[in-house]
């Protein structure tokens, strides 16, 4: 059965066949527009706030492909956290504190996660460069 026959057939109109294929176009563009938006966000840079006692330490920019390096965090009383950071994520690998959680916490690579030592009043905050949210929706 040749096409013609089958529109013919089918009671399909010639401009029928060109809406429905204009309706499966337009179905693509939010696949576009979201591709796009996440070509965008892997733009932005991301670092790490390490802060004791709610004063701000260091930072550290967090990228893909970094290598892998750490950081140790001692203070007066001789609590020690070791920080590693690798491939654009961030973790405590080894703390002298008792409950040993924030090791177990594991890696933190997402805008807004922490990563929290209770007993030596460190926090690491993941915080993208530009302010924005890595996840947030757009209204």
């Amino acid at each position: 059965m040749k096409w013609r026959e089958f529109i013919i057939k089918s009671r399909l109109k010639p401009w029928d066949i060109v809406i429905i294929t204009g309706l499966i176009l337009v179905s693509f563009v939010p696949l576009i527009i979201f591709g796009l938006q996440q070509t965008a966000e892997a733009t932005v840079t991301k670092q790490a706030v390490l802060r004791v006692d709610g004063e701000e330490i260091k930072t550290f920019d967090l990228y893909e492909g970094q290598k892998t390096y750490t950081y140790t965090y001692k203070d007066e009383d001789g609590d020690y956290n070791i920080l590693e950071i690798s491939d654009g994520k961030i973790r405590i690998k080894e703390a002298n504190c008792g409950d040993q959680i924030c090791v177990r916490q594991g890696w933190a690579q997402k805008n807004g996660e922490t990563r929290v030592c209770l007993p030596h009043k460190l926090v690491i905050e993941i915080q993208t460069s530009d302010g924005s949210d890595e996840g947030s929706l757009i209204y």
